[in-house]
């Protein structure tokens, strides 16, 4: 089964005055549950903002995503399925 894109969006306070040390611990306990998971979930990378997190994880479904989260303790405010992806060269495609 092949794994979908999806956006997390975490409301985590004060995440974006988080000092390098305690985002490194973030990561490796997010690492230490993926670990856990196996190959149904994947992160990609996240966008730390003010008071959220923004997360781009592949994942089989959201049902995964919402264990990972339980597990991890990071909280899994939104989840929200890509469906597709553009950019600036999209304008070019077909052409």
């Amino acid at each position: 089964m092949a794994l979908r894109k999806f956006i997390i969006e975490r409301d985590i306070p004060a995440v974006g005055t988080f000092e390098r040390e305690q985002l490194r611990g973030a990561a490796a306990q997010s690492n230490k549950v993926l670990a856990e998971l196996g190959p149904d979930i994947q992160w990609q990378e996240s966008f730390v903002a003010a008071d959220k997190t923004f997360c781009v994880y592949l994942a089989k479904d959201e049902a995964i995503i919402k264990k990972h989260a339980e597990m991890s303790g990071f909280p899994a405010t939104k989840i929200t399925e890509v469906r597709k992806m553009i950019d600036p060269t999209t304008e070019k495609d077909g052409a």
